[in-house]
């Protein structure tokens, strides 16, 4: 579903109405941490505004959010990590976060798999209940999907056109991404930077990196795209995001076990479920009219039929490579065949 950003800012204030906004009457009693890479000022952080002002308005000031934002707990595998050691009771995570947590999330993104949300969507329906099993044996609990954009490569002073055009350059590669290395390792010749989402800002700055692939509204509202100025135009995967608790935040309430009373379980629940749905719909929006913006200030690559076929191929090894290991063979088939 495309939405124009009139659309997308009266979808949001329907949300504000639904979820009970009013003033807070007191100081939060029970404080729910969770941790994001969004900058406070980015789309992200305007509904987790939305979101934090409804639970405590629901709740009378009894129960609050509290973001962490610019990646101030870590990054995505390491908020996780403080999740499971009971230090974050809460991330607002993509699929690389995702698949620490449940790995069968990450194969979403597999490049080149698939061309629209529409898709995209259809099949994580079909596979919901097994993602949230899986979240829940782990100790997590999915509260509601939110997606990151669609990718794009992005590089400066050159262009990207095929894979070849990568040996020699410095790509950037997420440190905690497990699909990124295989496809560096089918390119061949390639020798890419790992690193952590924090770290790309500073190493971009210096020259250390000139290669980034991620979607256009994450590269902007990180200051990524500053330092860029070419953009390809075809889109290599979708990135995909949730918001994730701890699982014993809905336990049978155990003051020792931190679980949350049944009252505030539903508030977290019910308001979450609407939370997702908003972010789903406005970062959709914001990253295609991020897009828009950049082909005013960067050069856009468009590829030839012969340079798409030859990334296609490229990717499609990729997913065999990851099918043998890394994922389950039969589970991949599943994806590319709903992804059709």
């Amino acid at each position: 579903m495309k939405l124009g950003r009139r659309a997308v800012v009266s979808f949001l204030a329907a949300c504000a109405l639904s979820l009970g906004l009013a003033p807070r009457e007191a100081s939060a009693k029970t404080v729910v941490n969770i941790g994001t890479l969004a900058p406070k000022s980015s789309p992200w952080g305007a509904v987790f505004k939305i979101w934090a002002d409804a639970v405590s308005a629901k709740s009378g000031g009894d129960l609050e959010l509290n973001f962490h934002y610019n990646g101030i707990q870590g990054d995505e595998a390491l908020m996780v990590g403080k999740m499971k050691a009971g230090q974050l009771e809460g991330a607002a995570v993509t699929a690389v976060g995702l698949g620490k947590i449940h790995k069968p999330i990450l194969a979403l993104q597999m490049p080149g798999l698939f061309a629209s949300w529409a898709k995209l969507d259809a099949a994580r329906d079909a596979l919901k209940g097994e993602f949230e099993t899986g979240a829940k044996d782990a100790g997590f609990k999915i509260l509601g999907w939110g997606d990151v954009g669609a990718v794009h490569l992005f590089s400066k002073g050159f262009a990207v056109k095929t894979p070849d055009d990568l040996k020699g350059k410095k790509p950037y590669m997420w440190r905690d991404d497990d699909t990124q290395p295989i496809i560096f390792q089918v390119i061949g010749g390639v020798t890419p930077v790992p690193l952590s989402i924090p770290e790309v800002l500073p190493q971009l700055n210096t020259g250390a990196i000139n290669i980034v692939n991620g979607p256009a509204l994450a590269a902007e509202q990180l200051q990524w795209s500053s330092k860029l100025d070419t953009m390809n135009e075809d889109v290599t995967a979708l990135a995909v995001g949730a918001v994730v608790m701890s699982h014993k935040l809905f336990d049978k309430s155990d003051a020792e076990r931190g679980s949350l009373s049944p009252e505030h379980q539903k508030i977290l629940l019910d308001t979450g479920a609407v939370a997702a749905r908003a972010l789903t719909l406005r970062i959709r929006a914001e990253d295609d009219a991020a897009f828009a913006r950049m082909k005013g200030k960067m050069t856009v690559v468009s590829l030839t039929a012969d340079e798409k076929a030859r990334w296609a191929g490229i990717f499609k090894q990729v997913r065999q490579r990851l099918a043998q290991g890394t994922f389950n063979a039969d589970y991949v088939a599943r994806l590319e065949a709903l992804a059709k």
